[in-house]
């Protein structure tokens, strides 16, 4: 479901990297959903929320810094954007999903599918196309 392609770059090396990090913990988590609809996942869906969210902070903050360096002038509505996505995160970790954890990993990757599209793809080309012309690739 969770495949690279360069439509999905945004011309930062190592962001583009990072990223693709997110498309394998999205893939390990639908990898476990599929593998049996019936088993109880819980401990395997907490650890990749948990995973998401050590990933996300890591990444979150290595785009931030580099924006606010060079004077991204979208840095704060960037910023505001990750600290959503982090507070979905927390919320999903809040949540007492031990009888309904397919309704939970599904919101989940709808939501990882919604920020890949929406984020990525568009948010996140625009600090690409600025980085670039700042001479960082």
């Amino acid at each position: 479901m969770f495949r690279w392609d360069e439509v999905f770059s945004c011309k930062i090396a190592r962001f583009d990297e990072q990223h693709r990090q997110l498309f394998s913990l999205a893939n390990a988590l639908l990898d476990t959903i599929k593998s049996d609809r019936d088993a109880d996942h819980y401990d395997e869906i907490i650890a990749a929320l948990y995973a998401l969210k050590e990933y996300t902070i890591h990444h979150f903050q290595a785009e931030e810094s580099l924006m606010e360096h060079y004077g991204y002038p979208k840095l704060m509505s960037h910023r505001m954007q990750h600290k959503r996505f982090l507070a979905k995160v927390q919320e999903m970790l809040d949540r007492d999903m031990d009888q309904n954890q397919a309704e939970v990993s599904m919101e989940l990757l709808a939501f990882l599918a919604d920020w890949i599209q929406k984020h990525i793809m568009e948010v996140d080309s625009q600090y690409g196309t600025f980085l670039n012309d700042k001479g960082i690739y």
